[in-house]
């Protein structure tokens, strides 16, 4: 993979999505060596869980779990694989996913396309675990209830998912982001309590960017007094700051450079509004170890990428692990857990 460099340039010449399938069709390739290993000082947890590096992959690279092992293998702490629907469905109409390589940022509206709970079920069963392997679940476009959907997610995908995601954040579902409101948010996490079985994974509840004054107080709140383990901060943002690209204009979500300072606000937000009691993973426009510190240091017990890797290659998690191990020395901690929140 330290070819990459040399081989974005034909990448980029394709358009983004068949670019992107031709990169995992290329991935499952690749022979599954042994565990990375990483610093001991790297070694954090949340709740029971734990990792040898806080450095995992976002949810939406992997979509339907077919290469979770492989991106543990490439140096990736934990892997977070989804969005997965109850049923398969094809997401939006085509194009729906633009690359913004003026701005080092992506355009998704992909719509949660997926072949559904039970494929990805089997593919996890067979998956070798180097690092924990988090299951995002979403809701099917077309349902009636989506309550109800992410019940079945739970329900479904307990048995192979190291932690559970509860996706309620994207902007490419229409009404999605709603189940974020008072009353829909406190109905959907009590449902989902009353799923969850006694020593089963972890939950956590990834978060928008796009906040309105008293949201971090009232869902970190609500998160709290409902069980969940952690918040994801946060997903892509339906806001546009100054872009150059040609693809500015298009509708969806916005990932990568651009997204860094307004989910770095939101972590910070979340971490006052918990008071610290609600452990946080940061992700949004993270590329360097340098950006990781940065959340760590802003409350982050741990954090997220994707975007950058299509800019800079999967090798990018071990890099900044090395980078995070680096500036932990330098600042008299022995562990992650000593940095959270230190700034």
């Amino acid at each position: 993979m330290a070819l990459y460099p040399l081989l974005r340039p034909l990448v980029f010449r394709l358009e983004a999505e068949r670019a992107h399938r031709a990169t995992i069709a290329a991935l499952k390739w690749l022979p599954r060596r042994g565990t990375p290993v990483f610093a001991p000082s790297l070694t954090t947890s949340i709740g029971r869980l734990g990792f040898a590096s806080p450095v995992g992959l976002a949810a939406g690279f992997d979509k339907d779990a077919e290469v979770a092992d492989v991106m543990l293998a490439l140096g990736f702490g934990f892997v977070e694989v989804g969005t997965l629907t109850p049923r398969p469905q094809p997401g939006n109409p085509r194009p729906r996913l633009f690359r913004l390589a003026e701005d080092r940022a992506i355009i998704n509206r992909l719509g949660f396309n997926n072949g559904g709970q039970l494929a990805a079920f089997e593919r996890l069963l067979q998956c070798r675990r180097r690092g924990p392997i988090g299951v995002n679940i979403g809701a099917n476009k077309d349902s009636a209830d989506r309550i109800a959907d992410y019940v079945r997610g739970v329900q479904a995908m307990s048995g192979v998912a190291d932690y559970l995601t509860v996706n309620i954040s994207s902007p490419n579902t229409p009404g999605l982001r709603g189940l974020q409101e008072a009353g829909a948010l406190d109905e959907l996490l009590a449902a989902i309590r009353g799923a969850r079985i006694v020593g089963g994974p972890p939950l956590f509840l990834k978060v928008a960017p796009d906040l309105a004054p008293g949201d971090p107080k009232r869902i970190a709140r609500a998160a709290l007094d409902s069980g969940v383990d952690a918040l994801i901060v946060a997903n892509t943002t339906v806001s546009r700051p100054p872009l150059k690209s040609r693809h500015a204009a298009e509708a969806g979500g916005l990932s990568g450079a651009p997204l860094a300072p307004l989910a770095l606000d939101a972590l910070r937000q979340y971490r006052a509004a918990s008071d610290g009691a609600l452990p946080l993973i940061g992700v949004g426009g993270i590329a360097s170890a340098e950006d990781a510190w940065q959340r760590i240091r802003a409350g982050a017990s741990a954090v997220q990428l994707y975007s950058a890797m299509v800019f800079a290659g999967p090798r990018i998690a071990q890099r900044i692990a090395a980078g995070l191990a680096q500036r932990l020395d330098r600042a008299g901690f022995a562990s992650i857990a000593e940095a959270v929140g230190s700034e």
